[in-house]
């Protein structure tokens, strides 16, 4: 049995301990708390710890309030979530002098209604415009299974977070593949939901169009509790579905029977490093999947889900841009900057060829159920690396850890990001599904676990 008050406990385990009165919230988030200052010098994942409301909270539960699935469980949250009486950081050096919020995020206080406690804040790339987890103003996180190599971004401090064992869950954003690069270089599943599924009120947008929500754990039933306790519809999000809640938890013991599997080919089998295409072939081979399907126009999808990201991260800023441009990350300016100065048909253009792309998509999912791709086009690059070899072609880090990403969520399906790891870095494969079916993408990470060929441990 694992001991619940190590860095290996997982949150559904902490959960079954604290309701099943075998371990105390108190205990079980010192604990949290101590790892957290053990680790921190080396991961650089928090901003913020809010150790005494972390403290008071834990009394409660132990005194019998705040039931829940996720009882006792102690979790984090990238640093664009609202946390009241914090000022919401966006990994920004401006936005620590802006307003301190009111209230916690929408997705905090579904946590925290399951009886989850909220521990502290994550370092982020400045505005979520980032693949690499580095940020001027806090300093990068650190991948645990290498403190010389990126976490992935721009939820690099929740991956290092639950990557080293400081807490079994953690929250981050997704616009282009946030919590997909993330998970593969630091080993972990992550779930990015369908767009609109889980609320983002009180989260600091980056592309409101792109633009999700969702958890990075240490195992599938730690995603589908978490998951499970966020759904809803929220009137505060003007893009939440108002869809009744489908819980998955049960779904993960049902295996991969009735599922039609299949793998991405042409885009997704070419221009990365040979890992990641050995990991789908791992992958594919537990889940006995052979067929190879074709995503139209991938790489247009890329082109225009970059178009579509400049010009409407740019228009967000602009203010700031104006205002307070020395107080930016150079290269996070200059990538805003050269986005302002886009012609507004480039915008239109790239909105009516992702209506097009989406249709021919969905048609896929006439025929397969799950298709797999991989994750990132390579392990961990070295923090400070500029450049780097992808196919025999070197290519910028920051603008390319995303090219197997991008595609998935310029349409906004639903993708379960599965750790793989022989001898050296983790990397990751991802595991997508049609719209609303993260159902799908869970039972088959779930298997993978099962089988052995997905596993994540606390480095």
């Amino acid at each position: 049995m694992t001991d619940i008050l190590s860095k290996a406990a997982t949150a559904s385990e902490i959960a079954r301990a604290v309701m099943s009165g075998k371990a105390r919230a108190s205990a079980v988030v010192e604990a949290a708390l101590k790892r957290i200052e053990a680790s921190e010098p080396t991961v650089n994942a928090f901003t913020d710890i809010v150790a005494d409301r972390a403290r008071r909270r834990a009394v409660e539960i132990d005194a019998g309030r705040h039931l829940g699935p996720l009882m006792g469980v102690p979790f984090a949250v990238k640093n664009l979530f609202d946390i009241q009486g914090l000022p919401t950081r966006a990994g920004s050096k401006i936005n620590v002098d802006g307003p301190i919020a009111r209230r916690d995020g929408a997705l905090v206080r579904k946590l925290e209604a399951a009886g989850a406690i909220l521990v502290g804040s994550l370092n982020m790339g400045e505005y979520a415009y980032d693949f690499t987890g580095e940020n001027a103003h806090y300093g990068p996180s650190r991948n645990p299974h290498d403190p010389t190599r990126m976490t992935g971004g721009s939820s690099g401090g929740s991956g290092a977070a639950v990557a080293a064992g400081e807490v079994p869950l953690a929250l981050g954003s997704d616009t282009n593949g946030s919590i997909r690069v993330p998970a593969s270089l630091c080993g972990l599943f992550g779930l990015k939901p369908t767009y609109g599924r889980l609320s983002r009120a009180g989260s600091y947008p980056f592309v409101d169009a792109f633009d999700h929500l969702g958890p990075l754990a240490r195992s599938t039933e730690d995603l589908a509790l978490s998951f499970d306790a966020m759904q809803g519809w929220d009137p505060d999000d003007p893009v939440c579905t108002d869809r009744a809640v489908e819980p998955t938890l049960l779904a993960l013991h049902e295996g991969i029977g009735g599922l039609r599997i299949a793998i991405a080919g042409d885009y997704f089998a070419k221009g990365g490093e040979p890992e990641g295409f050995e990991a789908v072939a791992t992958v594919a081979k537990a889940l006995g999947a052979t067929k190879t399907v074709v995503l139209p126009n991938a790489a247009a999808a890329r082109a225009a889900a970059y178009v579509i990201t400049a010009m409407e991260g740019a228009q967000l800023h602009l203010p700031r841009l104006r205002t307070r441009p020395q107080d930016f990350d150079p290269d996070t300016r200059e990538r805003f900057m050269a986005g302002a100065l886009l012609p507004g048909s480039w915008y239109v253009k790239a909105q009516r060829f992702r209506r097009q792309y989406r249709a021919d998509v969905l048609k896929l999912f006439n025929d397969v159920d799950i298709i797999l791709a991989p994750a990132t086009p390579c392990s961990a690059p070295r923090i400070g690396q500029v450049m780097m070899t992808l196919g025999g072609v070197e290519l910028p880090v920051r603008a390319n850890l995303g090219m197997f990403t991008q595609p998935i969520s310029f349409i906004g399906l639903p993708v379960v990001a599965v750790p793989t790891r022989k001898p050296g870095l983790p990397i990751g494969v991802q595991v997508i599904a049609r719209p609303y079916n993260e159902a799908a993408a869970l039972r088959v990470a779930a298997y993978l676990e099962k089988q052995g060929v997905c596993v994540s441990t606390p480095a």
